[in-house]
């Protein structure tokens, strides 16, 4: 019997089909659902250990399914893959950077997928902050969830990095000041 369990929850039967294909050989159990609906109860049902979301589905649509996973404290913990060739749709419900879980843009390749699903885990680890989905994420969970390694130097360079971007802002922040100001004198 598979110990990892993955529902893919989209009404097109040759995306489940691809999204199968494209994981890695292993113990996975894919459990497909043709609409939210039907998602949603295998999601309740089996506690998969990732979910795959397409936005726009029949009966409940991604964005419903989406806000009942988000309700409840033990799904909001499953990694999530927002699937769909409109990402216009997505944004329009839920700003960017998406916190708490991976989108990725339909037509995708297997190491989109990849890298999807990790960058998922990696995000469903992250300390909530009362519900709420617009809390920014840190150097250190976006170095994650590129695959960075994330010892004590590595976030010590990322942060070097960082004041010295914002120094560099700074600095042409100054010189835009100082052009507008020759350019008002003339």
């Amino acid at each position: 019997m598979a110990s990892n369990k993955i529902v893919v929850i989209d009404d097109s039967r040759v995306i489940r089909m691809r999204v199968k294909e494209m994981l890695p050989p292993g113990n996975f159990d894919v459990l497909e659902a043709k609409d939210g609906l039907e998602g949603l109860n295998l999601i309740r049902q089996e506690r998969p250990n990732l979910i795959m979301l397409d936005f726009l589905l029949p009966k409940l649509s991604g964005w419903e399914v989406y806000q009942q996973i988000q309700q409840n404290a033990e799904l909001q913990k499953i990694p999530l893959v927002v699937m769909s060739g409109r990402k216009e749709e997505v944004v329009e419900k839920i700003p960017e950077p998406f916190e708490y879980f991976e989108f990725i843009p339909k037509p995708f390749e297997q190491k989109d997928l990849i890298g999807a699903i990790k960058a998922a885990m990696v995000k469903s680890k992250l300390p909530r902050q009362g519900g709420a989905t617009t809390a920014p994420v840190t150097p250190q969970a976006a170095a994650m969830a590129t695959g960075a390694s994330t010892t004590s130097s590595d976030l010590q360079a990322l942060n070097g990095k960082i004041a010295a971007m914002q120094a560099d802002i700074e600095r042409l922040k100054q010189q835009m000041a100082q052009v507008m100001a020759v350019l008002a004198r003339k």
